[in-house]
């Protein structure tokens, strides 16, 4: 299957800026290398390709009639380092095989298709997700006022304004890259489960019904390094230790909700410093993200989550640092993109569309704050994913092609 061996392709250099594993950050080398590769895919689907001033790929396929608003397809084309293959990238390179097919047919609609590749959906070289989607659906001064992200860092010590600058891009720049309402339809992204629901149900495909709401902080303990041979137990401001009865803690809370609206707490990253073996730890730096289907219960989670690190600094006498980097609601998929893609599902599956909640983050729970969205999952092998043993079967894309095919025709009979 095409679409899968296409997504292979992308998981080795030159699309991956590590040689063993799988490493695609936004404007690093594999990205720019994985730019050019998707665009000649794109143009051999019968579109044209820009590149906007936040360094998103967009293929536009024309509608009957030009300058048509389009519908939207997309997903990212980062990855996580040591990610798996599929994650994100497969919505993009799905709609290019859905385009495709409209192009060998000369089938168009009375709205373009459009698909967009995003930039940087996750984060994995600035502390800050969804950055380029939130320049796309114009919501960067909303979020940032003060673009504060220009100076935003990677572990490197490269500055977002800096990086961006060496793309012939500026920070100020990237609010170009907001779209306009009257510009799109809708928004459609088709992204690999990440779940094992689909996988235990023995389904290729199935429905989201919105996407839950998070809330990220990156917290910084400051203690007091010292030589690990001759500082007291009883004496030591040991930033680490604080740091590992915190990560219980998190745990612990997560743990007592059972479950309730899907709560997640993690711990995901975490920097050591000086980070050698014969000083106490000083600093500490470490990221907290934590979901649930309804904003409320992640709000009271966070809140004791909170409370918490601030008991266990005071009593260690570590200054705790809080710094609170994203607060995403839930975001519910639109009613009647929902009906349409349900009803595409059933008629290729010839069963009712399983309907679920993504516990993951996606770009389209950004894009909703400009046009209405939608989502399709595809069943991953065990749910694993942001891992290199993501894996997905070629007749479960194929039914997915299918499916986003016949929505699309199903969204042109109703806007008719």
């Amino acid at each position: 299957m095409r679409a899968v061996a296409r997504c292979d392709l992308l998981g080795e250099v030159p699309f991956s800026d590590e040689v063993d594993l799988l490493f695609r950050p936004w404007l690093g080398p594999g990205f720019h290398a994985t730019v050019e590769a998707v665009s000649g895919w794109m143009r051999a689907a019968g579109m044209t390709v820009r590149r906007d001033n936040a360094a998103n790929l967009i293929g536009r396929y024309e509608g009957l009639t030009p300058d048509a608003p389009a519908l939207l397809f997309g997903s990212h084309l980062d990855s996580v380092r040591d990610g798996g293959r599929y994650d994100g990238m497969l919505g993009v390179i799905a709609a290019i095989e859905v385009v495709a097919g409209f192009h060998e047919r000369d089938e168009r609609f009375p709205f373009a298709l459009e698909i967009v590749g995003f930039g940087d959906e996750e984060g994995s070289r600035f502390p800050v997700t969804m950055l380029t989607t939130r320049a796309v659906a114009g919501v960067l001064e909303e979020d940032d006022p003060d673009a504060a992200f220009a100076d935003l860092r990677d572990s490197e010590g490269v500055t977002i304004s800096h990086a961006l600058a060496t793309a012939g891009l500026t920070p100020l720049g990237m609010a170009a890259a907001r779209r306009s309402e009257s510009d799109l339809v809708a928004y459609v992204e088709a992204h690999i489960e990440q779940g094992p629901v689909l996988e235990a149900e023995g389904r290729a495909i199935g429905v989201v019904s919105g996407i839950a709401a998070q809330r990220r902080y990156e917290v910084k303990l400051h203690g007091t390094a010292g030589h690990a041979g001759t500082m007291a137990m009883g004496l030591r401001r040991d930033a680490l230790a604080a740091a590992a009865e915190i990560v219980l803690a998190i745990e612990k809370i997560a743990q007592s909700y059972d479950g309730k609206d899907g709560l997640v707490a993690t711990v995901g990253s975490m920097r050591v410093w000086p980070g050698v073996v014969n000083v106490v730890p000083g600093d500490v730096v470490f990221t907290i993200d934590a979901r649930a289907g309804s904003a409320a219960t992640r709000d009271a989670a966070v809140a004791s989550i909170l409370e918490l690190i601030e008991n266990i600094a005071a009593r260690r006498e570590i200054e705790a640092e809080i710094i609170p980097r994203e607060n995403l609601a839930g975001v519910p998929c639109d009613p009647e993109l929902l009906r349409l893609l349900e009803a595409a599902v059933s008629d290729v599956t010839g069963q009712p569309a399983r309907i679920l909640v993504s516990g993951a983050g996606h770009d389209a729970m950004i894009m909703a704050r400009l046009v209405p969205m939608v989502m399709l999952f595809i069943r991953c092998e065990q749910g694993i994913s942001h891992n290199p043993a993501e894996a997905v079967l070629s007749g479960d894309v194929d039914v997915a092609i299918q499916a986003l095919t016949d929505f699309v025709r199903r969204f042109a009979a109703v806007r008719d």
